[in-house]
């Protein structure tokens, strides 16, 4: 069914089935606050529920038309949400290319994390990241080979995040000390 066994599931309409049942390959980090800057609150599960009231902040007035999701988002405190299971498609990446294939939505896993490209992402995010990375790789033997990236990897000029405050190394040395694969290209 492709769940996490113990995570809080909240499930976003926001997805669909993959083209062909392709298996997922990639996994895409991600960044995200909402409003920008701020942490907490229900705001981030609202805009994947199609549920942000434009109201509540100036800000989601610009956004509160988007259909997104993401498979996982990793809160500052380090806990896992789960809204779409891992066999669908969740619609995070948008217009996308990695590695001579268009449209990562169709073969990718997206991870939200809750933060910014600038501020500092919370030392509990990097363990739930690595042991989430880790579970994936030994449940879907299309990921075994641990490609990841960042949303600004597959949609240069368009997306930042997770943006130079986060630590790949130390993501890097974290899912490797947990016996997982971790590939990582980065576009020039």
């Amino acid at each position: 069914m492709g769940l996490l066994s113990g995570t809080r599931l909240v499930e976003s309409p926001n997805c669909d089935v993959r083209p062909g049942n392709a298996s997922p390959e990639l996994i895409v980090i991600h960044g995200i606050s909402l409003p920008p800057g701020r942490y907490g609150g229900p705001w981030i599960e609202q805009l994947f529920l199609n549920a942000l009231p434009a109201e509540a902040d100036p800000y989601f007035q610009t956004i509160q038309h988007l259909r997104v999701s993401s498979h996982v988002l990793i809160a500052r405190d380090g806990g896992l949400t789960q809204y779409v299971p891992f066999g669908l498609r969740a619609w995070h990446a948008g217009t996308s290319h990695w590695r001579g294939r268009d449209a990562c939505n169709d073969f990718s896993i997206g991870i939200e994390l809750e933060g910014t490209d600038d501020d500092a992402y919370d030392e509990r995010q990097y363990p739930a990241l690595a042991d989430l990375v880790a579970t994936l790789q030994r449940s879907y033997p299309s990921l075994a080979e641990g490609w990841i990236a960042g949303h600004a990897d597959i949609a240069p000029g368009r997306k930042t995040d997770p943006g130079p405050a986060f630590d790949w190394r130390r993501l890097e040395r974290a899912v490797r000390m947990r016996g997982a694969a971790f590939r990582r290209e980065v576009l020039a």
